[in-house]
């Protein structure tokens, strides 16, 4: 149990020390991980963006993740949701809605400047926590393709269940627990509160915050 979101970034901090000196760039998954990794980015000495990826939802089941997309659109579909039989046209229309919110979030998230790039980078894409494992995965293949030179995933909790399958998507896994009676991140944090759009802006953009 992590008293909030800070706490367990520190923890992450402390875990991933060996990267201060080499610039890492944080990448964090919106909107949650936002505060961790302006966090984390200072403890390293490193750069703060966000990776902006998507969960596609099973039908009828907003929570239970199927599958993600990328910036790029590029999709992701876990394993269990062939076994769901989920329809093409379900599919097809999450594909649609989520690449939608994702320009839109780019466009106000960060209107000033392209995505840092990561080419050559050590790049740790963080999550506050990891259910399905979906969306880190699909973060995970999105930044591969851009040939970083160090590729790791870093997140305060995960279920059993995903760990496997995230560890051969990096060249480093960062994970303070992997508790078996796992049902969903907040269950981990005694405070964790929702993170808003406002609050993202500002720490992606703080000068302008601060004019």
């Amino acid at each position: 149990m992590f008293k909030n979101r800070q706490a367990a970034a520190e923890q992450l901090a402390e875990a991933l020390s060996d990267l201060k000196g080499q610039n890492p760039l944080i990448l964090a998954i919106p909107r949650g991980a936002v505060p961790m990794g302006a966090l984390l980015a200072e403890r390293l000495e490193g750069e703060l963006d966000v990776v902006l990826v998507r969960k596609f939802a099973a039908p009828g089941q907003p929570e239970f993740a199927i599958g993600a997309i990328d910036e790029q659109g590029r999709v992701y579909l876990a394993p269990h949701a062939a076994r769901l039989g989920i329809s093409d046209s379900h599919l097809q229309e999450q594909q649609r809605q989520q690449l939608a919110l994702i320009r839109s979030r780019r466009l106000r998230y960060t209107p000033n400047r392209p995505p840092i790039s990561v080419t050559g980078r050590t790049v740790v894409v963080l999550d506050d926590g990891i259910a399905t494992g979906s969306t880190m995965l699909a973060a995970l293949q999105t930044l591969r393709a851009q040939h970083p030179r160090a590729l790791i995933a870093a997140t305060p909790v995960a279920a059993p269940d995903s760990v496997e399958r995230i560890k051969l998507a990096t060249d480093r896994f960062c994970c303070l627990l992997t508790p078996p009676e796992f049902q969903a991140v907040g269950q981990f944090y005694r405070d964790f509160p929702q993170i808003g759009d406002y609050e993202v802006i500002a720490l992606l953009n703080p000068a302008a915050a601060n004019a």
